[in-house]
Formats: C-alpha cells, structure tokens, sequence
C-alpha cells in the first residue's frame, strides 16, 4: 500500500515515478503470465507424451503375449519381455494372477518411488487366470526437466523485468524531457516580461495544443495587464485634476476672510468637482461589476420602443440646446434589463448629441434579428444613428475603452470622463452581447446587440 501510494496514488504524485513504476509491474505482469504459459504448456505436452507412451507400451506387451503364447514356453516369453524392455530403463512390468503371485516382474524403480505413472490391464497367460500386467513408467527425467524450465523461466521473468523497468525509467525520462524544458520556459517568465511567449518548437504533438492555449492566455493576460495599467494612469488623471482644483479653491478660500456669498460660490464650485468625482467612482463600480459577470435581471418589457421615448424625454433640453431632434425606428417585445438598456440608451444619446450637427435628426434604431431554427429567439439590435464629423477608423475598436477619448478636445470633454462607451459595452456583456460602431459618409452608428427571447 505504501509501495502504491509512493508510486501511483500518493497526495502529490510523481509522473516519472508513477510511469516508471506501471511499466515495471505491466511488464513484470506480462512475462510471469508468458512464462506461466509456457511452463503450463511443456508439462502438458510431457504428461500427453507419457499417456502416449504407456499406451504404446501396453499394446506391444499385448501383442508380445499374444504372439509368444502359442509359439514360445514361459521361459521365452520372459526372453521376449526382457528384451522388449531393453533399452528402455524408464519402463517397468509387473504380471500377476488373480491370486497376486508374481508370474513376472521387471522393476527399475527404487522401492516406493512416488514419481511415476501407472497403467494396469488384463493380459491372458497360459495356466494363469484372471493374469493382469501393470506398466510403471519413471518420470523423474520429466520432472527434472520441469524443475528447470520453470527456474530459467523464473529468472528470465525476473531478469526481463528488471531490464525492462530499467530501459522504461530512462525512455520515460527521455519522454519528460519537453515537460522539463517547458518547465524552465514557464519559470522565467515575468510580469516584468509580458511579450515572452512559450516556445513549441521540438515539443511532442500532444503538448502544442497546450502551448498554444498557454500563449493565448498569456496574450489575454497581457492585453489586461496593460489596460489595467492604462485604466489605472487614467484614473488617477481623471481624479488628479478635480482633486487639485478642490484643494486650490480650498486653500484660495482660507487665506483670507470671505463673504457668506463668497463662501457659498466656492463650496457650489467645489461641490461639481466632488459630483464629477463621484460619477467617475459610480461608472468603475459599475463597470467592475459588469466584469466580474453579474448577469442581467430580465424581465418583460411590453415596447422597447416606449423605453427609448423615455430616455429621449429625459434628454430632451440637452436636445433642444443642440439643435437636433430625435426618432426611434422599430419595435419590438423582449426580456431585458430595463434598468439597464435605458441606461446604455441615454450613454448612446447623450454621446450623439454632443457630435451631432445642429438641425440633424438622430434616429434610434430598435431591429430584431429572429432565429430561424427556435420561435421566440434572436437578437435585438439597438443603434443610434447621428450625422457629424466621421470617426476615423483606427479610433473604432477603442471607443469602448474606459476613458478612451477620439478627440480630447472636442466640446465638454471636461464632463464627460470616457466611461459612457465602456458602461454601454459593459451592458451588453451583462445581456450576453456585444456593442458595435461603425461611423462612413458623415453617419456613426453606435449600439449593442444583445440576445432576447421575445414574449
């Protein structure tokens, strides 16, 4: 038991050991079960030799005593016997009436010699009834012969399973060998080195697939690394420049006396710093939750189309400032997180309106996108369409980056942070989808697709 635990089952088992140690026992298993055949096999083909042999023996005595009988006298047919016996001194023969008076007898045995095999038959004797004759054939040359074969067998399992455990440990270490220099490659790797990647070259087929998964993860944790570096560098811009115009008013404030008006200026001026800040925490909550996967809490909504009427009603003075007017195309039924697509709306609203050219028309866009193989199912895809200045297109795949902004000097970029993008990416990964921009001719269209069953 502690053998196998060692070797096979312990808390923290050895691969070397462990494979080193079955292929022992595999092998040493192997060879017992073939020489146990072939010593199985040999002493039965001895035991078929000798059954033959006395049957053999027995029909010549018969015959000799059949044949001798009318042409020989008593003292020739022991000449006979004797000399059917000569030559062979692991053959004895015993005749005896029904009296048990010995009429003839031939032994080569010692007295009570155990190892040999009997045959008994009815003879006919001249003035001898009820005469029987007993074959006795020695099979100690037999036996001696076993005993051999079964020690070479022995030995050649024992010797053969020793070679083999020996040739096994060192094709085994030989085979770890990728495993070993996989080792060493996974060991200097480093936070400090995020473009290394693991080599696969000279590594076995069945460990590719496991490089290859590996690198990929480090390419994951990579692209993490620096984006929570970045996400971390834009943090502490973002809430640097709040907390330096705070602690100026404050010092400004306090080195000389000021008026109650004075007081009320800077504490109304302070206080849209401390919301700014605290929208700037209430998007990363909210964006950290998203990450860590806390689904979204669906239920039926009845017309996602009244839904965006809401959110365009909640914006309708930042409209009316900018010159534009709003419509929403498309309908649909759907569970959803209503809490949370009116959010992601009023983001995609909100960033449309400030890029918007005065006297367009934003368009709201609501498509459901059925699946053809189950009722009820699909996507549904919300978009906002605005004309304005085009997005270049090496800005697209990073406009849903927290605090990524285009253009850092375009209008109210001092209150609006880069996280809008990032929660309406965040929404759709809630939901189980995934946003979108595209942006040609004058046109942006920025939304998310999200999967819904439709009621």
């Amino acid at each position: 038991m502690n053998l196998l635990n060692a070797f096979g089952s312990g808390a923290v088992p050895h691969l070397g050991r462990r494979l080193s140690f079955w292929l022992a026992l595999q092998t040493m298993l192997g060879l017992g079960l073939v020489c146990a055949a072939v010593y199985v096999v040999a002493a039965m083909t001895l035991e078929e030799r000798q059954q033959e042999t006395l049957d053999h023996k027995q029909q010549a005595v018969l015959h000799l005593m059949t044949e001798g009988r009318s042409a020989h006298s008593d003292k020739g047919l022991d000449h006979m016997l004797d000399d059917f016996l000569t030559g062979h001194d692991e053959l004895s023969l015993r005749i005896v009436d029904g009296q048990g008076r010995v009429a003839y007898e031939r032994l080569r045995l010692p007295p009570g010699e155990a190892r040999t095999l009997r045959r008994s038959f009815a003879v006919a004797l001249a003035g001898v009834p009820d005469a029987h004759a007993e074959l006795l054939l020695d099979r100690r040359s037999d036996d001696a012969l076993l005993e051999r074969l079964a020690w070479t067998l022995g030995l050649a399992a024992v010797g053969g399973a020793l070679l083999a455990s020996l040739v096994g440990s060192w094709l085994v270490r030989l085979g770890l060998a990728p495993l070993r220099l996989l080792t060493e490659q996974t060991r200097r790797l480093s936070a400090q080195d995020l473009q290394r990647r693991l080599d696969d070259h000279g590594q076995p087929q069945e460990l590719r697939p496991l490089i290859a998964q590996f690198n990929a993860l480090l390419e994951r944790l990579s692209v993490a690394y620096r984006q929570m570096e970045a996400f971390n560098t834009d943090v502490a811009h973002e809430l640097n420049t709040p907390l330096t115009t705070l602690i100026s008013s404050c010092e400004l404030a306090l080195r000389k006396p000021r008026s109650e008006a004075e007081l009320r200026e800077v504490l109304a001026s302070n206080l849209e710093d401390l919301q700014r800040m605290a929208g700037i925490v209430g998007d990363m909550l909210f964006l950290s939750q998203a990450d860590r996967g806390q689904g979204a809490r669906l239920s039926a909504v009845a017309s996602l189309a009244a839904l965006a009427h809401e959110v365009i009603e909640f914006h309708e003075a930042a409209l009316q400032e900018a010159g534009v007017q709003v419509v929403v195309r498309g309908d649909v039924r759907a569970r959803v997180d209503a809490r949370l697509l009116r959010r992601a709306l009023s983001n995609l609203l909100g960033n449309a309106t400030r890029y918007a050219t005065p006297g367009s028309t934003i368009a709201v866009q609501i498509t459901h996108h059925p699946c053809a193989r189950h009722e009820g199912a699909g996507d549904v895809e919300l978009a906002v369409l605005n004309q304005g200045p085009p997005i270049p297109a090496e800005h697209l795949p990073r406009l849903f980056d927290r605090f990524y902004r285009g253009d850092a000097a375009r209008s109210q970029a001092d209150r609006n942070h880069g996280l809008g993008l990032a929660i309406v990416a965040g929404i759709a990964r809630l939901h189980g989808g995934h946003s979108f921009a595209e942006s040609a001719d004058g046109h942006t269209r920025i939304g998310l697709t999200i999967p819904v069953d439709t009621p």
